[in-house]
């Protein structure tokens, strides 16, 4: 094989790939398994669900600084939301999707000025990615269902798990315990 021969049949390959990769990325036909809870945080099952997507409904639907938030990975400032340092028992559902993302048990206060957990209610609901933004490596944490941005996740929290989910307030609804 020549090199131009080569080198075409290469960046045929590379351009298979990236269609690929990009095709799996916007496809919205993909779906995602799940742990459902009840709103008193007792678990119904495992379930396969479609991804949600409703940009244009979310952009309607939720505060500027929850669509911010959410949907462009912004962060709310430190101490300024209502109920970052709420305590009663709960569970913490997404606020675009409402997949239930923490029990109100784990739930400590991390003296950050937002919510903080040490663990989420079920591994599947939630998703971590790399975050190189600003010149840091964090691990940032998504709503599986709908990928939200919730915020990230450090390894300074309390036992047992030793993690911190640190959350915006925004991004979380909360609901009480029903008695």
């Amino acid at each position: 094989m020549q090199r131009r021969e080569f080198l075409q049949t290469l960046s045929g390959v590379a351009l298979m790939f990236s269609t690929r990769s990009f095709a799996a990325m916007t496809s919205t036909n993909d779906e995602v398994t799940i742990m459902r809870f009840s709103d008193g945080g007792k678990p119904l099952g495992l379930a396969t669900v479609p991804r949600v997507h409703k940009d244009a409904e979310w952009k309607k639907r939720l505060s500027p600084l929850a669509y911010e938030v959410t949907r462009q990975q912004g962060t709310e400032r430190a101490f300024s939301q209502p109920g970052y340092n709420r305590h009663e028992p709960g569970l913490y559902r997404c606020v675009c999707c409402d997949n239930a993302l923490f029990d109100a048990k784990t739930k400590y206060d991390s003296g950050t000025g937002w919510p903080s957990f040490w663990q989420p209610i079920a591994a599947q609901n939630v998703r971590e990615l790399t975050d190189s933004m600003f010149g840091m490596t964090r691990t940032e944490v998504r709503c599986a269902l709908c990928d939200a941005h919730l915020g990230h996740v450090f390894d300074d929290g309390p036992k047992p798990t030793g993690l911190r989910y640190c959350m915006n307030t925004v991004a979380l609804r909360f609901v009480p315990k029903p008695k």
